[in-house]
Protein backbone atom coordinates (compact mmCIF):
# COMPACT_ATOMS: atom_id res chain seq x y z
CA UNK A 1 0.00 0.00 0.00
CA UNK A 2 1.41 3.37 -1.03
CA UNK A 3 1.35 5.67 2.01
CA UNK A 4 2.57 9.25 1.66
CA UNK A 5 4.04 10.42 4.98
CA UNK A 6 1.18 12.86 5.55
CA UNK A 7 -1.31 9.95 5.59
CA UNK A 8 0.82 7.46 7.54
CA UNK A 9 -0.62 6.15 10.82
CA UNK A 10 1.95 4.66 13.20
CA UNK A 11 0.10 4.78 16.50
CA UNK A 12 -0.33 1.11 17.46
CA UNK A 13 -3.32 1.89 19.66
CA UNK A 14 -5.10 3.55 16.74
CA UNK A 15 -4.21 0.70 14.37
CA UNK A 16 -5.43 -1.96 16.76
CA UNK A 17 -8.53 0.10 17.45
CA UNK A 18 -9.54 -0.17 13.78
CA UNK A 19 -8.97 -3.93 13.85
CA UNK A 20 -11.21 -4.22 16.91
CA UNK A 21 -13.93 -1.91 15.58
CA UNK A 22 -13.93 -3.25 12.01
CA UNK A 23 -12.95 -6.91 12.46
CA UNK A 24 -14.32 -8.21 9.15
CA UNK A 25 -11.13 -8.50 7.10
CA UNK A 26 -10.03 -9.42 3.60
CA UNK A 27 -7.55 -12.31 3.90
CA UNK A 28 -5.08 -12.70 1.03
CA UNK A 29 -2.94 -15.82 0.65
CA UNK A 30 -0.60 -17.04 -2.08
CA UNK A 31 -1.02 -20.84 -2.01
CA UNK A 32 0.50 -23.58 -4.14
CA UNK A 33 -2.62 -23.49 -6.33
CA UNK A 34 -2.64 -19.71 -6.76
CA UNK A 35 -3.92 -16.58 -5.04
CA UNK A 36 -6.75 -17.04 -2.55
CA UNK A 37 -8.91 -14.24 -1.13
CA UNK A 38 -11.46 -14.69 1.65
CA UNK A 39 -13.56 -12.40 3.84
CA UNK A 40 -13.61 -13.34 7.50
CA UNK A 41 -14.05 -11.86 11.00
CA UNK A 42 -10.99 -11.94 13.25
CA UNK A 43 -10.34 -11.46 16.95
CA UNK A 44 -7.19 -9.60 18.03
CA UNK A 45 -5.58 -11.32 21.02
CA UNK A 46 -2.71 -9.55 22.80
CA UNK A 47 -2.95 -11.33 26.15
CA UNK A 48 0.25 -13.43 25.97
CA UNK A 49 2.78 -10.72 25.21
CA UNK A 50 2.38 -10.97 21.45
CA UNK A 51 -0.37 -9.95 19.06
CA UNK A 52 -2.17 -12.66 17.12
CA UNK A 53 -5.36 -12.75 15.08
CA UNK A 54 -7.76 -15.65 15.54
CA UNK A 55 -10.45 -16.80 13.14
CA UNK A 56 -11.72 -19.81 11.24
CA UNK A 57 -12.89 -21.06 7.86
CA UNK A 58 -15.20 -23.87 6.85
CA UNK A 59 -13.33 -27.14 6.45
CA UNK A 60 -15.16 -27.49 3.13
CA UNK A 61 -13.16 -24.48 1.88
CA UNK A 62 -10.31 -26.24 0.03
CA UNK A 63 -7.55 -23.61 0.20
CA UNK A 64 -6.34 -24.67 3.63
CA UNK A 65 -5.08 -27.94 2.10
CA UNK A 66 -2.63 -25.95 -0.04
CA UNK A 67 -1.20 -23.83 2.78
CA UNK A 68 2.39 -24.44 3.76
CA UNK A 69 3.55 -24.41 7.39
CA UNK A 70 3.91 -20.85 8.75
CA UNK A 71 2.42 -19.40 5.55
CA UNK A 72 2.83 -15.63 5.07
CA UNK A 73 -0.51 -13.86 4.68
CA UNK A 74 -1.91 -10.35 4.34
CA UNK A 75 -5.11 -9.00 5.89
CA UNK A 76 -6.86 -5.75 5.02
CA UNK A 77 -9.15 -4.11 7.59
CA UNK A 78 -11.37 -1.40 6.17
CA UNK A 79 -12.36 1.55 8.37
CA UNK A 80 -14.84 4.31 7.48
CA UNK A 81 -14.65 5.82 4.00
CA UNK A 82 -16.59 8.25 1.81
CA UNK A 83 -16.55 10.33 -1.36
CA UNK A 84 -15.27 13.90 -1.12
CA UNK A 85 -16.82 16.34 -3.59
CA UNK A 86 -14.87 19.39 -4.83
CA UNK A 87 -17.94 21.37 -3.77
CA UNK A 88 -16.82 20.94 -0.17
CA UNK A 89 -13.74 23.11 -0.85
CA UNK A 90 -14.23 26.89 -0.48
CA UNK A 91 -11.04 27.42 -2.52
CA UNK A 92 -12.84 25.94 -5.53
CA UNK A 93 -14.83 29.18 -5.79
CA UNK A 94 -11.60 31.16 -5.97
CA UNK A 95 -9.71 29.33 -8.70
CA UNK A 96 -11.66 26.21 -9.72
CA UNK A 97 -8.66 24.04 -8.92
CA UNK A 98 -10.31 21.08 -7.24
CA UNK A 99 -11.03 17.46 -8.13
CA UNK A 100 -13.00 14.70 -6.42
CA UNK A 101 -11.25 12.30 -4.07
CA UNK A 102 -11.99 9.63 -1.49
CA UNK A 103 -11.22 9.76 2.22
CA UNK A 104 -10.67 6.47 3.98
CA UNK A 105 -9.03 4.47 6.75
CA UNK A 106 -7.24 1.20 5.97
CA UNK A 107 -5.04 -1.11 8.04
CA UNK A 108 -2.85 -3.80 6.48
CA UNK A 109 -1.57 -6.66 8.62
CA UNK A 110 1.22 -9.03 7.58
CA UNK A 111 1.76 -12.22 9.51
CA UNK A 112 2.40 -15.94 9.53
CA UNK A 113 -0.55 -18.30 9.44
CA UNK A 114 -0.83 -21.48 11.46
CA UNK A 115 -3.75 -23.87 10.94
CA UNK A 116 -5.26 -25.05 14.20
CA UNK A 117 -7.29 -28.25 14.43
CA UNK A 118 -7.39 -28.72 18.21
CA UNK A 119 -10.80 -28.28 19.83
CA UNK A 120 -9.39 -26.24 22.71
CA UNK A 121 -8.17 -23.51 20.35
CA UNK A 122 -11.33 -23.56 18.27
CA UNK A 123 -13.61 -23.29 21.29
CA UNK A 124 -11.58 -20.44 22.79
CA UNK A 125 -11.47 -18.61 19.45
CA UNK A 126 -15.24 -18.96 18.94
CA UNK A 127 -15.88 -17.78 22.48
CA UNK A 128 -13.68 -14.70 21.92
CA UNK A 129 -15.41 -13.83 18.65
CA UNK A 130 -18.84 -14.35 20.16
CA UNK A 131 -18.16 -12.20 23.22
CA UNK A 132 -16.76 -9.43 21.03
CA UNK A 133 -19.84 -9.24 18.83
CA UNK A 134 -22.54 -10.05 21.38
CA UNK A 135 -21.50 -7.50 24.01
CA UNK A 136 -23.93 -4.83 22.78
CA UNK A 137 -26.92 -7.17 22.58
CA UNK A 138 -29.60 -6.80 25.25
CA UNK A 139 -29.23 -10.48 26.07
CA UNK A 140 -25.76 -11.52 24.84
CA UNK A 141 -25.65 -15.03 23.41
CA UNK A 142 -22.92 -17.31 24.75
CA UNK A 143 -21.49 -20.40 23.16
CA UNK A 144 -22.49 -22.13 26.39
CA UNK A 145 -26.15 -21.40 25.54
CA UNK A 146 -26.04 -24.11 22.85
CA UNK A 147 -26.07 -27.80 23.79
CA UNK A 148 -22.52 -29.01 24.37
CA UNK A 149 -23.03 -32.06 22.14
CA UNK A 150 -24.23 -29.79 19.31
CA UNK A 151 -21.12 -27.60 19.56
CA UNK A 152 -18.84 -30.64 19.67
CA UNK A 153 -20.44 -31.92 16.48
CA UNK A 154 -19.89 -28.55 14.77
CA UNK A 155 -16.19 -28.19 15.64
CA UNK A 156 -14.88 -30.71 13.07
CA UNK A 157 -16.54 -28.64 10.34
CA UNK A 158 -14.14 -25.70 10.81
CA UNK A 159 -10.39 -25.09 10.63
CA UNK A 160 -8.93 -22.66 13.14
CA UNK A 161 -6.69 -19.85 11.91
CA UNK A 162 -4.00 -18.24 14.05
CA UNK A 163 -1.97 -15.40 12.54
CA UNK A 164 1.12 -14.12 14.34
CA UNK A 165 1.43 -10.45 13.40
CA UNK A 166 4.76 -9.34 11.99
CA UNK A 167 3.81 -5.88 10.73
CA UNK A 168 0.87 -3.45 10.87
CA UNK A 169 0.63 -0.46 8.56
CA UNK A 170 -2.12 2.13 8.46
CA UNK A 171 -3.31 4.84 6.12
CA UNK A 172 -5.49 7.67 7.45
CA UNK A 173 -6.40 9.70 4.33
CA UNK A 174 -8.66 12.34 5.85
CA UNK A 175 -7.90 15.64 4.09
CA UNK A 176 -4.58 16.30 5.88
CA UNK A 177 -3.21 17.69 2.61
CA UNK A 178 -5.88 20.42 2.40
CA UNK A 179 -5.68 23.94 3.80
CA UNK A 180 -7.65 24.68 6.96
CA UNK A 181 -10.49 26.36 5.07
CA UNK A 182 -11.05 23.26 2.94
CA UNK A 183 -10.87 20.92 5.94
CA UNK A 184 -13.64 22.93 7.57
CA UNK A 185 -15.59 22.78 4.31
CA UNK A 186 -15.25 18.99 4.23
CA UNK A 187 -16.42 18.72 7.83
CA UNK A 188 -19.49 20.85 7.16
CA UNK A 189 -20.36 19.09 3.90
CA UNK A 190 -20.04 15.60 5.34
CA UNK A 191 -21.97 16.38 8.52
CA UNK A 192 -24.91 17.53 6.38
CA UNK A 193 -25.04 14.10 4.71
CA UNK A 194 -25.75 12.41 8.05
CA UNK A 195 -24.61 8.98 6.86
CA UNK A 196 -22.52 6.92 9.29
CA UNK A 197 -19.41 6.89 7.12
CA UNK A 198 -19.65 10.62 6.32
CA UNK A 199 -20.04 11.58 9.98
CA UNK A 200 -17.13 9.34 11.03
CA UNK A 201 -14.84 10.78 8.37
CA UNK A 202 -15.91 14.33 9.29
CA UNK A 203 -15.02 13.59 12.91
CA UNK A 204 -11.58 12.34 11.88
CA UNK A 205 -10.96 15.41 9.71
CA UNK A 206 -11.93 17.57 12.69
CA UNK A 207 -9.44 15.73 14.89
CA UNK A 208 -6.72 16.44 12.35
CA UNK A 209 -7.56 20.14 12.54
CA UNK A 210 -6.90 20.28 16.27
Amino acid sequence: MHIPNIFKQQDQKELQGIIAKYPFATLIIQTESGMEVDHLPFFLDSTNGKSVLQGHIAKANPWWKNVTETQTVMLVFHGPNCYISPNHYPTKKENGRAVPTWNYIAVHVSGTLTLRFDDHFKLNMLDNLTQQHEQEQQQPWSIKDAPEQYIQCMLPAIVGLEISITEITGKWKVSQNQPEINKNGVIGGLMKQQTENAVQIATLVKQMCQ
